[in-house]
């Protein structure tokens, strides 16, 4: 009987390409944000707008935090 539910390796050497790929398509979202900004005229989407912008900062922090971690991890194997 075959096995179908071996799991896959934990292959994690591409992990902090992703990551900055991650990164770098984040700021390109908030740069895209803050220029859509300029075409509205509601301040209640104006709101919405820097709010979700703010999450995405923390997200961005959060990814730079594990690509130091990824980083780490992949030297000590190494």
């Amino acid at each position: 009987m075959e096995n179908r539910h071996k799991p896959n390796p934990d292959d994690r050497s591409d992990n902090v390409e992703k990551l900055q790929e991650m990164i770098h398509n984040t700021i390109e979202n908030i740069e895209e944000a803050e220029e859509s900004m300029q075409f509205t005229d509601s301040s209640e989407q104006r709101q919405q707008i820097e709010a979700k912008n703010e999450r995405r900062l923390e997200s961005i922090n959060a990814m730079r935090s594990e690509v130091k971690d990824e980083a780490n991890a992949n030297n000590q194997y190494e």
